[in-house]
């Protein structure tokens, strides 16, 4: 039995079928010519292919801060114990820990630097609070990746996220080579919702964070996505970020490589798109992954 929200469910998931519902919210909410550190081809750009690459978002001595404390946090055996701290199943290394920019002053003026929060106030046309942080470890020789997925579908489903106003930037702290397991999008994907099938499990959190299973797309629907709107795959120097739109569709490989590939994620939700109870879900996921607490970032 799942749990029932007031809201009107605009996108329907974890049903007996897979679904395809056109997106009804914009990509960009803010007004045309709104201020902000995002230039106006740039957001014409973003609201087109629903991602935007940025060169060097952060210079080389502050990423060089970020990816300490990175190693600090991992490190800590504390931290380590920490139920926000995710663990690869096969290495038993730590793959993530999530509510940095609560665990981390370090993190969290990172989340207040106007080069990231201003970006996602722009997109998004509002105050925003975080829906979600954490840092993803990648380290090389057999760190498994991430399959392919919306987050909007999970945060939709688990969180209750009601509309598509929610925007994403994953910061390099490693370089991203084409081959250390980088992230990757489909083009445009972002205009289409894809309710997957299957009901969710309860706890299904527990599983997801380390390999998912729920909310994840078929075989056939993939195949169809990727020959209509293509794959870019993300490479760049510590210090470049992308931007990415909640609903696009996107994964990134095992890194089999020598070279470790550690990022910072931020996920910024509208204050005006609070979450409300789960859509596809019998319960709320824990607030350290599903924020409760909507406080405009300031």
């Amino acid at each position: 039995m799942t749990t029932t929200s007031p809201v009107t469910d605009l996108y329907p998931s974890r049903g007996a079928t897979e679904v395809s519902t056109p997106r009804q919210d914009p990509v960009v909410w803010g007004s045309p010519g709104t201020p902000g550190p995002i230039a106006a081809g740039e957001l014409s750009s973003f609201e087109r292919d629903g991602f935007l690459a940025i060169d060097q978002l952060i210079g080389a001595d502050e990423v060089a801060v970020y990816h300490q404390e990175l190693e600090r946090l991992v490190n800590d055996p504390a931290i380590r114990m920490d139920e926000r701290s995710i663990v690869e199943p096969k290495s038993k290394e730590i793959r993530s820990v999530f509510e940095v920019h609560r665990i981390s002053e370090v993190f969290a003026k990172l989340v207040r630097d106007e080069r990231v929060v201003g970006r996602a106030r722009q997109i998004l046309g509002s105050d925003v609070y975080v829906h979600q942080s954490r840092i993803n470890v990648k380290p090389g020789f057999g760190a498994s990746g991430f399959y392919w997925h919306s987050d909007f579908e999970t945060w939709h489903a688990e969180d209750g996220l009601p509309n598509m106003r929610t925007v994403s930037v994953s910061i390099a702290l490693t370089e991203n080579y084409d081959t250390n397991g980088g992230l990757m999008i489909m083009p445009g994907s972002h205009r289409t919702f894809l309710g997957c099938a299957g009901a969710t499990p309860k706890d299904n959190y527990k599983k997801s964070l380390q390999m998912q299973d729920a909310g994840t797309p078929s075989d056939e629907a993939l195949t169809r996505m990727a020959s209509e709107y293509g794959i870019k795959l993300f490479t760049g120097k510590a210090g470049s970020a992308t931007w990415f739109d909640c609903n696009c569709m996107h994964g990134s490989g095992d890194n089999i490589t020598p070279f470790p590939r550690s990022n910072v994620f931020i996920v910024f939700n509208s204050v005006e798109n609070t979450a409300v109870e789960p859509f596809s879900a019998p319960v709320r996921r824990p607030e350290f992954i599903g924020a409760r607490d909507f406080t405009p970032v300031r």
